[in-house]
């Protein structure tokens, strides 16, 4: 699950600032240089990786395809990544098995 929030935040991050910064510079300034810097990492290496680990927990918690296409969805539009995120990581808090470990041991 840390892979995946991990991932989620990253890509988020990169969309929001290639959407709000970096393409606006390029289309009414003629500069393209940060849609360069931020939108190949975003689209070669982080949204990948991004759907990599979702794939992964999708492999372990064996979620119905249509909820993995939303999620892989939301590494493309800006700010539902974090909102999809928190929503993922409620669902499989509430559930036992990926519930924080506490260590009772004294």
């Amino acid at each position: 699950m840390t892979r995946y929030r991990v991932m989620a935040y990253v890509t988020g991050t990169l969309l929001i600032i290639l959407f709000f910064v970096a393409v606006p510079l390029k289309i009414f300034a003629h500069n393209g240089v940060l849609s360069t810097l931020v939108g190949l990492p975003h689209g070669v290496v982080c949204y990948p990786l991004y759907l990599l680990t979702t794939f992964d927990l999708y492999r372990r918690v064996r979620w119905p395809l249509g909820k993995v296409a939303l999620i892989v969805l939301a590494g493309v539009i800006p700010f539902l990544t974090f909102w999809v995120e928190r929503k993922v990581v409620a669902e499989l808090r509430a559930r036992p098995e990926f519930a924080p470990k506490v260590d009772t041991a004294v």
